[in-house]
């Protein structure tokens, strides 16, 4: 069976550094940094007291108040990322079958919100058990799919990903999967999550992953430096339009990339830990390239999975330089968890966008807010530090990780009919 191409027809984006796509690439190139100090609750029990939250948002600005009534805000994210996207993209009952344009949509936790509000009314009531009938649905991961799917009409496969931060990720990888496969000619996927609450704060504390530089949050997401401390904690979405590239031509569509392969991998190793030698990242590198049929050499560039956390920032570069070999020392590599934090569920399908738009743009940004090399990361790698470069990027993979050792790359490169 011949595999079909697929293509990037569509981009949409709400991150800490821009609201809009073309917002967060322009924060992304100028290296701007989203985190200040926690706005939603009272922080000032936390170890941690400050996130890279979306800025300047009000929901009334995208929904109206009935529809807000049925929304938790990582689904939000969700529906304003897709719709930039899908409108973006130019898909339309004009010029494409709905019935063969599916949605796969993740998040690493869902309705978080949700969940808190309505377990501490419960608790702190009576005991009398009224719940907000839209308790079950706001907060179900999948939700976002399906409001995706009957706000445009889209009636092919339709799913959620959960993988924890790798969650977005998947939703490409399999996009593109059952697109190539013939299964459908178009699809929105993507990830989002809100869940800079007291829980998933005081959540990721106590596991000691979050950075506590309380006195200097700007500089706290420091990907690959020897003093980093742990991650920022991000929130907001993605969404990307993979289209079947035929389908693509023939209704004249503005083409961003070719997606060209992806692989996924576990580490079979910790619960929370990467493999220290970074062998579930270096596998599913390796399988993205041999699912594109390309070599090592053909690739430019790596957006690094790269939080920010001592022993995930060690077990990456080393599975860059087991796969690349002397070509790992050619790459340029980034992090744009230095600017953004981490998006947990919609980790991957952001710096998915970032990753396309260094391909589409010949634009690498750089990693901001490294201070001090740490002896323990080859420090001949090219990490792009401190400005962004000008450099012709064909081809380029984006890798994300999550909790339980699922790990996801990607491999993006410019189209060429």
């Amino acid at each position: 069976m011949e595999l079909k191409r697929v293509v990037i027809t569509g981009l949409g984006a709400i991150t800490p550094i821009g609201n809009t796509v073309p917002a967060y690439w322009d924060s992304l190139v100028k290296g701007v940094n989203g985190a200040a100090d926690i706005t939603r609750f009272d922080t000032s029990k936390f170890k941690t007291r400050f996130a890279c939250e979306v800025k300047n948002y009000d929901s009334k600005d995208y929904f109206d108040r009935k529809d807000v009534r049925k929304y938790d805000l990582y689904a939000q994210f969700g529906l304003i990322a897709a719709d930039e996207a899908v409108t973006d993209s130019g898909l339309s009952s004009e010029n494409t079958d709905l019935d063969e344009v599916g949605v796969i949509w993740s998040s690493g936790i869902g309705g978080l919100i949700t969940f808190s509000e309505e377990i501490t009314a419960f608790a702190t009531g009576d005991g009398t058990p009224r719940f907000n009938p839209f308790f079950i649905p706001k907060m179900i991961a999948d939700i976002t799919a399906g409001h995706i799917s009957i706000k445009y009409g889209f009636r092919g496969p339709n799913f959620a990903t959960v993988s924890a931060c790798a969650s977005s990720a998947n939703s490409l990888v399999d996009a593109f999967n059952y697109i190539r496969l013939g299964k459908a000619v178009a699809f929105i996927a993507g990830g989002s999550e809100a869940a800079v609450t007291q829980a998933g704060v005081g959540g990721f504390n106590a596991m000691h992953a979050l950075s506590t530089r309380n006195d200097d949050p700007k500089t706290a997401s420091r990907p690959f430096d020897n003093d980093r401390d742990g991650f920022v904690i991000g929130e907001g979405g993605g969404g990307i339009v993979l289209e079947e590239m035929e389908h693509a031509l023939q209704r004249g569509a503005k083409i961003y990339a070719e997606i060209v392969g992806g692989g996924l991998s576990a580490d079979a190793h910790h619960m929370t830990s990467p493999h220290p030698e970074g062998f579930g990242a270096f596998l599913s590198m390796k399988r993205a390239l041999a699912d594109a049929g390309m070599q090592p050499e053909d690739i430019i560039h790596v957006n690094t999975h790269g939080t920010s956390t001592p022993q995930g920032d060690i077990a990456e570069p080393k599975a860059i330089v087991k796969l690349f070999g002397d070509h790992a020392y050619k790459i340029s590599i980034n992090s744009t968890k230095s600017m953004t934090g981490h998006l947990l569920g919609g980790a991957g399908v952001i710096e998915s966008v970032a990753t396309i738009l260094a391909v589409q743009n010949d634009i690498i940004p750089p990693t901001i807010n490294h201070f001090t090399d740490d002896p323990e990361i080859d420090s001949k790698l090219d990490f792009t530090y401190g400005t962004a470069r000008k450099r012709i990027v064909n081809a380029a993979v984006s890798n994300t990780f999550g909790f339980g050792g699922h790990n996801a790359s990607l491999i993006f490169k410019k189209f060429n009919q």
